[in-house]
Formats: C-alpha cells, sequence, structure tokens
C-alpha cells in the first residue's frame, strides 16, 4: 500500500470537526457525577433545613416562604459559587433578631432590598481580600453575639409555645411572660412539649433500634411527631400558611432614614460574613477529622467564600428570601454524613425547591407551636456552655458578658460594638499592667516579668534592673507573648552594659530568639507544639540534624532552630516511689526502676472494708493501668494531626538517620528531649547500662551487634555516638559485683540480669587499672565511684564499637566517627567526649553549652 493512500474511505455525508490550526483540540464534555456519599449526605441535610427555614422565617415574622427560597438559594448559589464544599449555607438563627428589628421598622420589601445591598457589600469585601481580617474579631465577642440572639429568640418563641403572641423586644416579652403563663392553650403547649421531647430524646434512643434509628434527623422526627398529634387529636390550632408563589412579595426600592439604612446593610454584611467565615473553619476542622481514607475535600478559600455568600443573599433578597448565612447544624450533618463535595449541598438545594412546590399541602400541616419549640431549642444551644468554659479560661468572660446583654438590651450591632470596646479596653489593660519582680537565691538574682513588656513598663524595669549589683549572675525572666522596641532596646542596652562589667545574663521565657535554658519557658508547653516543631524542622540537602554529632563537631556550620521538647512539663507521678541513693551498691538496678503499684481506695476517705481482702499489690488503674492509654489519646488528639503529613513521607521514603544513638534503657534519659531529634533523625538502641558487647564474646547478645551491622552498613550513618547517664543502675550493680566479694564463684546461679552485666566488666577493669588515667569531667571532678564508673563504660564501649567488623571498616574509609556522650539527669547536662582516638588516654567530658548549638 502506498504510503499516499488514505488509511480508510472518506465518508462525504460526515461532517468533520475542525478546529483553528496550532490549538488543541475541544475538551470533552465534562459529565455530571454524583457520588453515593453526595446523594445521602444531600437528603440527610433536606431533612434537617425543611422544617428549621420555616421555623426561622417564623421568628423572623417574615412570609414563611422566605425560609424556603433562603434555603434553595443558599444550597444552589452558595453551594455552586462559594469557597468552603461542604459548607451549607441558609437562613441561618443568628440573622433571627436582625431581620425581625427589620421587618418591624421597614417592613418585608425594604429588608427584601437590604439583603441585596447587604450582598453587594459582601462582593466589595471579597474583592478586597479581607476574609482573613473579618476573622480578627474576638471570639469571645462572636460568641456572645450569638449568645445574646440565642436568648432573644428563646424568649420571644416561647409565648408562641404557651399559645401567644412574642413582642418587639425581649424587655417586653419578659414584661409580658407572667400574664401569658396565666393565660395557657393546652393544645399548643401539648404540642410544643412533644416536639421539645422528641428533639431531646430521638439522639439518645438505646440499644439496636436507636442505631437503626438515629440517623433521621432529630428536627424532622420532632415536627413530624408534633404535626401528627395535631392531626390525630383534631387540635385547632394555627399551622403554616404558604401563600400561592403568584403572590409572593418582592423586594422595593429602600424608604427610610438613610443612616437607618445604612446601620441595617452594615449589621446584615457584618454578621452574614462573621458567622459563615468562623463556619468554613469549624468545617475545615470537622473535614480534617474524618478518618483518612477517602476522597480529598480541598480546604476554605475564604475569599471565594464572602463572594459565594454575598452572590446568595443578592439573589435571595431579589427572589423575596431571607438573608443567607453559613450555618453550623446542617453543615455539622453535611460533613458528618459523608459528604465529599459541593455536589450535596446543591442537590439540597434542588430538594428543597421540589418540597416547596410539590409539598405545599403537606407542609400546611404543621402547627406553628411545633416550629416555635424547634428553634426555640436552637435559641437554647446557641447559649453554649463550652464556650462559656472557654472565654472564662482565656480570662474574656468580661467581654462575652457584655456582648450578650448588649445583643439582649440594645440590639445586635450595639451588643457587637460595646463587646469591640470592652475587649480593647481589656486588652489595654493586660498591656499596662506588667508585674516586674527582682529577688535573690543562692547568688543568683531572679528578674521576674509578668505580663506583656511594652514602652509603659520600661521605667519600673529601668528601676529594679538598677538595683542588680555588678558583676553579679542574672536571670531575667520574660513570662508574656509580647515585647515592644522601647523595652527590647533597654533589656539589650543593660544587658551588654552589665556583661561588660564582669556579670552574665540568661534571659529565659516566652520571647521567641532570646535564649530559653529552661525547656518549661516553650511559647506552648504542648504536644502539639512539639510535634509542630519536630515536622516543620527538615534540615537542607547536606546539612546535618540536631544532635550529637551537630553539638560535637565544629564544622556543620548549620544552626539548629530547634526548641526544646516539652509535652512532659510539670509532670508529676502521684505514687512515685522515693529515689534511692545513687551511692547504694545493689547486685542488680535500684527499687525505683521496677514497676510500682500503689493501694488506693476507691473514693478520698474509704478503706477496705473489714473482712474483705486487701487491694495491696493490685495496679492502681487510675494512675498506672490507663495512663499509657491516656498518653496515646493525647498524642491522636493533639499530635497525630500536625505530624501525619511528616510520617507519610518518612513511610514512603523509608528512615535516613544520620545518627546511631546507642545509651541506656533507663526511662529517664530521653533521646528526643537530649537531642531536640524528631522521626527519621536517630536510629536509637537502649539496653541496660548502654554495653556494646565485643564480637564472639561468650553469651553475647546479637541483637546489639545487628543493630550497628544494620546502621553501618544499610543505614549508612555518618556517626555512632554511646551516650551514658548519671545514677546508672547498671553501673551501681557492677560496682557491688566487684572481684573479691565472693558473689562471682562458679557454682553460682546466673541470672539474665547478671549474665548481660559481664559485657560491663572490662569498664570496671579498665577503672581499677592504675596505669591509666581515668576519664575527667571539664571544670570538677566526678562525683563518686558510680559516676567515675559511668563516664569510663563510655570510653570502654567506644573500643568495643571499634572491635565490630562494619564499624572498623567504615572508619578505615572515612565515612564514620564515633562520638561518646554523658549526661547528667539531675543537672540536665550533656558532655561529649573530646579525643575517641585510640591511644589518647587523655579523656576529657566538656559541657555543652547554649553557645555550641550554632556550631
Amino acid at each position: 500500500m502506498s504510503a499516499c493512500t488514505p488509511a480508510r474511505t472518506t465518508d462525504a455525508t460526515r461532517t468533520e470537526r475542525v478546529h483553528p490550526p496550532h490549538s488543541p483540540p475541544p475538551a470533552p464534555r465534562r459529565r455530571l457525577r454524583l457520588a453515593g456519599a453526595d446523594v445521602s449526605a444531600s437528603i440527610a441535610v433536606f431533612l434537617i433545613a425543611l422544617p428549621l427555614s420555616l421555623g426561622i422565617a417564623l421568628a423572623t415574622g417574615a412570609p414563611l416562604q422566605a425560609g424556603l427560597v433562603a434555603a434553595a438559594v443558599g444550597g444552589l448559589v452558595a453551594g455552586r459559587l462559594g469557597g468552603s464544599p461542604l459548607q451549607v449555607s441558609g437562613p441561618a438563627a443568628g440573622l433571627t433578631v436582625v431581620t425581625a428589628d427589620l421587618i418591624h421598622r421597614y417592613g418585608w420589601r425594604t429588608t427584601c432590598a437590604i439583603t441585596v445591598l447587604a450582598g453587594a457589600a459582601q462582593l466589595g469585601l471579597g474583592c478586597l481580600r479581607v476574609a482573613r481580617s473579618a476573622l480578627a474579631v474576638s471570639p469571645a465577642i462572636v460568641h456572645g453575639m450569638l449568645a445574646g440572639i440565642g436568648v432573644t429568640i428563646a424568649v420571644a418563641q416561647l409565648h408562641i409555645v404557651l399559645g401567644g403572641n412574642p413582642q418587639s423586644s425581649v424587655l417586653a416579652n419578659l414584661g409580658s411572660l407572667p400574664a401569658q403563663l396565666a393565660d395557657l392553650h393546652p393544645a399548643a403547649v401539648t404540642v410544643s412539649t412533644l416536639t421539645l421531647a422528641l428533639l431531646l430524646l430521638w439522639p439518645r434512643l438505646p440499644g439496636r433500634a436507636g442505631r437503626l434509628l438515629r440517623p433521621v434527623p432529630a428536627p424532622l422526627v420532632a415536627v413530624a411527631g408534633g404535626t401528627a398529634a395535631a392531626a390525630l387529636g383534631g387540635l385547632t390550632l394555627p399551622r403554616v400558611d404558604l401563600p400561592s408563589w403568584s403572590s409572593h412579595a418582592l423586594p422595593a426600592l429602600p424608604d427610610g432614614p438613610v443612616l437607618g439604612l445604612i446601620a441595617a446593610v452594615l449589621t446584615i454584611t457584618l454578621v452574614c460574613s462573621v458567622q459563615s467565615l468562623l463556619g468554613a473553619v469549624a468545617v475545615d476542622k470537622l473535614v480534617a477529622s474524618r478518618p483518612a481514607p477517602g476522597p480529598r475535600v480541598p480546604r476554605s478559600d475564604l475569599d471565594r467564600e464572602l463572594l459565594g455568600q454575598g452572590a446568595a443573599n443578592i439573589v435571595s433578597g431579589a427572589l423575596g428570601g431571607l438573608p443567607v448565612a453559613g450555618v453550623a447544624v446542617r453543615s455539622t450533618a453535611n460533613v458528618r454524613a459523608g459528604a465529599v463535595s459541593r455536589n450535596s449541598t446543591m442537590l439540597h438545594g434542588v430538594l428543597v425547591v421540589v418540597a416547596a412546590l410539590l409539598m405545599v399541602p403537606l407542609l400546611e400541616l404543621i402547627p406553628l407551636a411545633s416550629l416555635a419549640a424547634l428553634v426555640m431549642a436552637v435559641g437554647i444551644q446557641m447559649v453554649s456552655l463550652h464556650h462559656i468554659r472557654t472565654v472564662t479560661r482565656h480570662r474574656e468572660a468580661v467581654v462575652y458578658a457584655v456582648t450578650t446583654l448588649g445583643v439582649v438590651l440594645l440590639g445586635v450591632l450595639q451588643g457587637v460594638a460595646l463587646g469591640i470596646a470592652v475587649a480593647v479596653a481589656v486588652a489595654l489593660n493586660r498591656l499596662a499592667h506588667t508585674r516586674i519582680t527582682h529577688h535573690e537565691e543562692e547568688g543568683v538574682h531572679h528578674v521576674r516579668v509578668r505580663g506583656q513588656l511594652t514602652f509603659l513598663a520600661v521605667p519600673r524595669l529601668s528601676r529594679v534592673l538598677h538595683h542588680v549589683p555588678q558583676g553579679a549572675r542574672v536571670v531575667v525572666e520574660l513570662d508574656g507573648s509580647f515585647m515592644d522596641h522601647a523595652a527590647f532596646e533597654s533589656l539589650q542596652d543593660w544587658q551588654k552594659t552589665h556583661t561588660a562589667q564582669g556579670g552574665t545574663v540568661d534571659l529565659t521565657g516566652r520571647r521567641p530568639g532570646l535564649r530559653q535554658d529552661d525547656p518549661a519557658d516553650d511559647p506552648t508547653g504542648t504536644e502539639a507544639a512539639a510535634a509542630t516543631d519536630t515536622a516543620a524542622r527538615r534540615t537542607p540537602p547536606g546539612a546535618e540534624a540536631a544532635g550529637p554529632e551537630s553539638a560535637g563537631t565544629a564544622n556543620t556550620g548549620t544552626e539548629c532552630r530547634c526548641r526544646p521538647w516539652t509535652p512532659w512539663r510539670n509532670h508529676q507521678c502521684a505514687t512515685a516511689p522515693e529515689p534511692a541513693p545513687q551511692t547504694a551498691p545493689a547486685a542488680e538496678p535500684p527499687q525505683r526502676d521496677r514497676p510500682t503499684y500503689s493501694r488506693q481506695p476507691d473514693h478520698p476517705g474509704q478503706s477496705d472494708p473489714p473482712g474483705q481482702p486487701s487491694r495491696l499489690g493490685q495496679p492502681d488503674r487510675t494512675t498506672h493501668g490507663y495512663r499509657l492509654a491516656h498518653g496515646v489519646s493525647a498524642f491522636q488528639r493533639n499530635t497525630a494531626p500536625l505530624v501525619r503529613s511528616e510520617l507519610a513521607r518518612l513511610a514512603r521514603e523509608g528512615q535516613r538517620p544520620s545518627q546511631l544513638f546507642l545509651t541506656c534503657a533507663d526511662s529517664r534519659v530521653v533521646t528526643s528531649m537530649i537531642t531536640s531529634s524528631g522521626p527519621g533523625d536517630l536510629f536509637v538502641v537502649r539496653n541496660v547500662g548502654n554495653l556494646v558487647p565485643l564480637p564472639g564474646a561468650e553469651s553475647g547478645d546479637d541483637s546489639v551487634a545487628a543493630a550497628i551491622e544494620y546502621a553501618v552498613d544499610v543505614l549508612k550513618v555518618r556517626s555512632v555516638t554511646v551516650c551514658g547517664h548519671s545514677g546508672c543502675g547498671a553501673m551501681q550493680a557492677l560496682l557491688g559485683s566487684a572481684p573479691g566479694d565472693g558473689t562471682q564463684t562458679p557454682s553460682t546461679p546466673r541470672t539474665p540480669l547478671a549474665r548481660w552485666l559481664r559485657h560491663g566488666r572490662p569498664s570496671l577493669e579498665r577503672m581499677a587499672d592504675t596505669g591509666r588515667p581515668w576519664p575527667r569531667l571539664a571544670g570538677r571532678s566526678p562525683h563518686d565511684a558510680v559516676e567515675q564508673l559511668c563516664l569510663t563504660n563510655v570510653v570502654q564501649q567506644l573500643e568495643h564499637l571499634r572491635a565490630h567488623e562494619s564499624v572498623a571498616r567504615a572508619l578505615r574509609e572515612g565515612t564514620l566517627e564515633l562520638h561518646g556522650m554523658y549526661f547528667h539527669v539531675g543537672e540536665a547536662q550533656a558532655y561529649l567526649l573530646t579525643g575517641t582516638d585510640p591511644g589518647e588516654e587523655d579523656r576529657l567530658f566538656d559541657p555543652v553549652g547554649a553557645a555550641d548549638a550554632s556550631g
């Protein structure tokens, strides 16, 4: 076949798709794909949104159809254009009071026009990209605003629950409540009580039936139950009245004072925007807490969310609907129902449109008392005890209380303005009130600054520092989170002057960039902070990870920016035994290294009842049996979300540690704390006494040799560090079984511990050799024989390391370094061994200071 012959005949009747030259062919049409999880989630959200939309419309005094319009527009417009894929928008309870006040002042049609203008204002804010700035509002103000709105809603709807009509203000509703209680309507009270009972008890149904029925939304069950009871009982009650859509009221030109209309637009804009943005952030947290397997849901784009909410409010107001905002209850239900895309939100809007057109006869059976009971419950839930505890813990209860009372008594905008004013006053008070103290303890002068250090506190700080004697050692503790430029310069100038006069100054505290000798002064003191620093600290290619090698090698040139390891701060064991003296000889590790048991009654003041067997020797479940589970739970809750991406990377790439760290199994020696290391940095081997058995030794331990071979030959570590520590129980046991005490006879049965400690006897013999100088600590002599043996043992185990073939080969090739380290537990001081080559007898352990961190 000729190369010019076409492969197939040309069909003259077939039209060819022609696209411009040098342009890609048209992309195939995207088909709408609905995931099953989105369909089920949309149904769950629809069943919640339908009664709540009608109830909120009832509470505002707007036409009931306005609630359905807002729900449909929120699902379709905000769901499609918004930046939070899984947030559900619609008529929100937080807007009830504002909308009711606008309807009372200007009428419904003007309120719709105000909603349109508020949507346009939101569009402008979204274009200016100020969404993140809106989150700067104190949470105490937001929670106080919602609590005040909730109180207002609950008091107003209580009148409808009792069979009456609400008044125009909270004070008027409270004043008329006694008369309303005296004139109860039994039918309304019965339906409302049934609705509230179903709403509260439905999520708590027990047993297998409860597990099957609980997925049905409680608001739907409550309203359906109240409606069924009213219909079956033949009760005469006001019911939902949905007029014909042909007579539905649309917006009109605003009519009223200009300043009042501007204030109304700003109020709607503020409440809608803040509630929607906070809801988007909350939805992100809910999505992140879901199990890892599943489709990835992108994080919220807050500026786009603001644009979507603005468009939804313009459309809702133009169609005669209520103002639209992100709704917490429906958004939470959407996430927990397993939604994976914005299709669930949009489909819920479609279902609301279908219900509004086809279910009018069914909706008109719902009693208004049932809807009022539902909205009253929502209002009560807006006063959250969790929020009250949170603001109290952060010393913002005054801001919360003032905002709540301001919203209840004056209105939303006035209450928020009062809350902002009080929040600013509280912040200024905290900045202005700084406590500075000075005391001397064991020759060290402690200057403690409690509070924020600003220019207002500079005179007091200078006066206190002036009383510090020249040449003294000073510790300045900054217990605050802020220092301005004036205070910083004043403190730095004094520090330079005092140091030049022969004194020393240690700056500790929460100020980033200052020296922190005490890990308890970390800015957070939480597992989350330690995990964040660990996950974020990945050294660049060619740089060494923080640890003994980088601290002891002067040519790294890499500054370690790791923060202290602090999750164990203030960790105390109520049942911890008394520590044994370090100098006491023992045939095995001290008693404190054994598991301890406590005898504690089940309740304070309770003892074992007469005739019952004693519980002595049983582990206390509160402090021992469940401590590990509590620790793991804290890790999963606080740390795992922060390190999951880093550990996932290590799981994909495998471990590539730069160092083998061989240390004792003593529980007080925490390798990650001493070396400021994280996952993947160290290959750690721990055993009793940090011993390295000689190859081929009798009763040798292949596990240590295997770890050394794997680290050097497979992982290609660049350094091996042997770390001993003070008060080592193994060294005490070696001293207690020294030659000549009659304990090491051939007939003596050997325990596993005694057989293992044989590998430490060369260290004991080395210390007894008078021909060799002892290893020394720089600056002081060892406290006792135990400390001297601990130092000697580090040197001896380094020699044992050289006897291993893999280590000897790497040393010959120049690809491996050996380091010795000693950690004094009581002083929290690490010492590095200088001179680790064979034949160097002058072995000195130098302390590692803060200045060594920079190499």
